[in-house]
């Protein structure tokens, strides 16, 4: 059960970094606020799709 808390908490972590970089890349390239956020936002949801799918994809390998 650890195991599965610290595995969620590292991919949310890493998550949020991503969506972080993506928000301050946006707005070095001159983006809006609400812009950047829109980009920060489908960073943070494609890595947590990511984990999910891989997740799906290990649970059918091994069951």
């Amino acid at each position: 059960m650890a195991v599965v808390l610290l595995t969620t908490a590292l991919v949310i972590v890493v998550a949020l970094l991503v969506a972080a970089g993506a928000g301050k890349l946006a707005r070095m390239e001159g983006a809006t606020y609400p812009t950047a956020l829109t980009r920060a936002a489908a960073a943070f949801t494609a890595v947590l799709t990511l984990a999910a799918t891989v997740t799906a994809a290990l649970a059918a390998l091994f069951a």
